[in-house]
């Protein structure tokens, strides 16, 4: 594992029961799963890469234009699901007809692997990575490396 994925497994345990708050994306205070991304960006790699124009519980739905997964491969680093390891990001398309727009890191591997993320009614958890949500994961990303 390289350091930036330690960081990140680090920085993703103080984020454990941060409010589910839309939008938001500041530890112990509140983030959605976007946000969340964003913190521990900020936290381990500075500032972040773009900023996020608001976005409504139902964006990019009317137009089914994929525009978590497009912001998602400029700005981090597309790897083979097969790849994966503790501290990349995970993307999910909720039903399999709707845009794909929930993120979540993986936290462990193995027999019972567990993923991150902030949950709408539960905050920021830890989630087996159950079939019923592996089967949703249709993308794997990783933070660029740090350079200093």
């Amino acid at each position: 594992m390289g350091t930036t994925h330690a960081l990140i497994l680090n920085e993703l345990q103080g984020w454990l029961g941060t409010p589910y708050v839309h939008q938001a994306s500041r530890k112990g205070a509140g983030c959605d799963c976007l946000g969340l991304v964003r913190g521990v960006w900020r936290a381990v790699l500075g500032q972040e890469p773009a900023e996020v124009p608001p976005y409504t519980s139902d964006w990019s739905e009317a137009d089914g234009q994929e525009a978590l997964w497009q912001a998602a491969t400029a700005h981090l680093r597309p790897k083979a699901l097969e790849n994966r390891q503790p501290g990349d990001i995970l993307l999910f398309r909720m039903r399999s007809d709707a845009v794909a727009k929930h993120l979540g890191f993986l936290a462990s591997t193995g027999p019972a692997p567990t993923f991150i993320h902030a949950y709408s009614g539960h905050g920021v958890v830890e989630s087996p990575l159950s079939a019923p949500w592996a089967r949703r994961i249709v993308a794997c990303f990783e933070f660029p490396e740090r350079t200093s």
